[in-house]
């Protein structure tokens, strides 16, 4: 081999593992196809490996060109967050940071943060990303996020977790609710009706805490409608199709027409963590991480 592999090389594979078709792949690339060709044999020659198998009418990736292909992936992706990060290095910033967050999590601690980071490090650039748990969690494994605001406690390995905000739950019930006029309501009381509640994408854990406070008042819910989002609940609620349970700190921020009783005997709590990649470099995380550890009322209980 008298040649050596270039970034190009990488690209020009990515693509091909993408489409599976060497015209096709061609025609993204505007390439040649036989120039195509001629980079992928290159880059079999140089791993002395075989990384397509090829037949007249099919294209597929060996063992090793799916393994290629997720290295390639991880690597561009990479490469891309390098070039954001410079490109606010030269525009004077400490970084740009990509910062996820659910729902409750704008009733609690992010709007304070981001004026804490604002007046304290306002040379970092922010990214907001409202996303569910789960997925939030994939892309911190990914680094395609820097910082994510979770409701769960299920953190996989490689990621840090860091409780921010402890609340506790409350009832979401029509106006009219019988419920209401009770004088000391209770959970027991709605032990026959519809139960509207997040579902389990939203967040295994958090689901499972949910649960066991049916189980602590020795009832299973009928749960007839299961969603990711708060306001598709209180909406749900508002039209009478059942009723629900859900962190306190979404009373406040939605304008609609329904009535919260909070559960404050409750030995559950539910738990707002922040998490983050362990091996992700970028530098604006030491940075908000220092701001929370010297800020002690988010970790206490509501």
């Amino acid at each position: 081999m008298n040649y050596q592999i270039e970034l190009r090389h990488l690209l020009y594979f990515k693509v091909l593992a993408e489409e599976l078709h060497f015209r096709k792949a061609a025609e993204r690339l505007y390439i040649a196809q036989p120039g195509l060709s001629r980079q992928i044999r290159q880059l079999e020659d140089y791993y002395r490996v075989r990384l397509l198998e090829r037949n007249k009418r099919n294209v597929s990736l060996t063992e090793a060109g799916k393994y290629l292909f997720e290295e390639v992936t991880r690597l561009l992706r990479y490469l891309d967050q390098i070039e954001v990060q410079l490109q606010s290095l030269a525009n004077g910033k400490i970084s740009t940071l990509r910062l996820g967050f659910i729902g409750s999590a704008v009733q609690t601690i992010l709007p304070q943060l981001l004026v804490r980071i604002k007046q304290q490090q306002p040379d970092i650039e922010l990214s907001l990303h409202e996303l569910g748990n789960e997925t939030q969690l994939e892309l911190l494994q990914r680094k395609e996020l820097d910082l994510a605001f979770v409701r769960t406690s299920d953190v996989p390995p490689g990621l840090c977790g860091l409780p921010i905000h402890t609340e506790h739950f409350s009832l979401v019930v029509p106006k009219e609710h019988p419920i209401l006029k009770s004088a000391k309501p209770s959970l027991e009381q709605l032990k026959h009706e519809s139960f509207i509640l997040f579902s389990k994408n939203y967040s295994h854990s958090y689901f499972d805490l949910v649960m066991s406070i049916f189980q602590d008042h020795q009832f299973i819910p009928k749960v007839t409608l299961r969603t990711v989002n708060a306001l598709t609940i209180f909406n749900m609620v508002k039209q009478g199709l059942g009723v629900a349970i859900v962190p306190s700190s979404l009373k406040n921020g939605y304008h609609v027409d329904v009535a919260f009783l909070e559960l404050d005997d409750l030995p559950q709590r539910t738990t707002l963590y922040l998490a983050w990649n362990a091996e992700n470099r970028n530098p604006g995380i030491p940075y908000v991480l220092d701001i929370i550890a010297t800020s002690a009322p988010w970790t206490g209980a509501s």
